[in-house]
């Protein structure tokens, strides 16, 4: 089945899960689409199984708390970053709930973190205007990077480069395995002074960066000329709330929650809203993202909303 304007208009919550007290600040689907892992302000990590639809397991961080969770590439392991007590980043194994290694060096809250989609490596950007590369087998850091301002970064989807989103005004592009020579190109973008940047994703194709912010206003950029493509704009975010954007698989369009609850698509290409689908949601849409294997994608505020297209285009 392809996702056309049409599939996208007939989305339709499936199931809600009411498994927090608190807000959902982070989920992450695993690479085959199976399940889907939740870090929440509560303090808990809930596992979901997409197929079978329910919540699986919850385990707690109580003493540390848990954000920005990412599966890593080994079954039933997941690396999140603190936001109580200290700084360091965590790796958990699931299948125990033992933690195999800390990553320590940040000394602010770590506001990024994106896993290599090829090996072992990942990236964590924090408020303390560093981004750290690390690699899952060693508890030092393995590149530092010191920046003008509050980052946000991703890897590409080759896992080659990686980009940094610097003091809501430019986007850098480093190759990997050279980082420290510096970036290879920078983009600078208009500054507006209303809104920060919250975060930065490639498309899957790895021809466009979209980058997010705490504002009611998402840009699209061409990765390799750095030109905006369009500014979506149109959706409530008046609070400066931090709510997460992202692409479709196919690269073909862009959706982004809002606070009153309802989801916006849009046509990456045409840069035109294609829908508005409401998520019933009893607060901000702070998560959102598209299952990399099946027709399907979830949202989140404290509750976790799975959708399920209703017409087969």
């Amino acid at each position: 089945m392809k996702l056309t304007d049409n599939v996208l208009r007939s989305f339709r919550v499936a199931k809600v899960f009411r498994e927090n007290s608190d807000k959902i600040n982070c989920f992450d689907f695993s690479s085959n689409g199976e399940t889907v892992i939740s870090s929440s302000d509560d303090d808990s990590i809930v596992l979901y199984d997409c197929q079978e639809g329910k919540p699986k397991r919850t385990l707690y961080s109580k003493k540390y708390g848990v954000d920005l969770i990412r599966y890593t590439h080994a079954a039933n392991t997941v690396v999140y970053s603190s936001n109580k007590i200290d700084d360091t980043i965590r790796y958990l194994s699931l299948h125990d709930n033992k933690y195999i290694r800390y990553f320590p060096g940040h000394n602010k809250r770590v506001v990024a973190l994106s896993m290599s989609p090829v090996d072992d490596t990942f990236i964590s950007g924090s408020l303390d205007k560093t981004i750290r590369l690390w690699d899952l087998r060693s508890p030092n850091c393995q590149g530092l990077m010191h920046l003008q301002g509050k980052p946000v970064c991703s890897f590409d989807p080759e896992g080659l480069i990686f980009a940094a989103g610097v003091n809501s005004e430019m986007v850098k592009l480093y190759d990997l395995r050279s980082f420290d020579k510096g970036p290879f190109a920078t983009f600078k973008l208009q500054y507006e002074r209303t809104s920060e940047w919250t975060g930065l994703k490639f498309s899957n194709d790895g021809k466009l960066i979209l980058v997010s912010t705490n504002g009611g206003t998402l840009r699209l950029l061409d990765a390799f000329k750095g030109a905006v493509l369009h500014s979506f704009g149109g959706y409530n975010n008046s609070k400066g709330v931090i709510l997460e954007a992202s692409f479709t698989p196919d690269s073909q369009f862009v959706m982004i929650g809002s606070e009153d609850g309802k989801i916006h698509v849009w046509n990456a290409e045409s840069g035109m809203k294609v829908a508005v689908l409401d998520g019933k949601h009893t607060g901000p849409v702070t998560c959102l993202q598209f299952n990399p294997k099946f027709m399907t994608f979830a949202s989140a505020c404290s509750n976790m909303a799975f959708w399920l297209p209703t017409i087969d285009d």
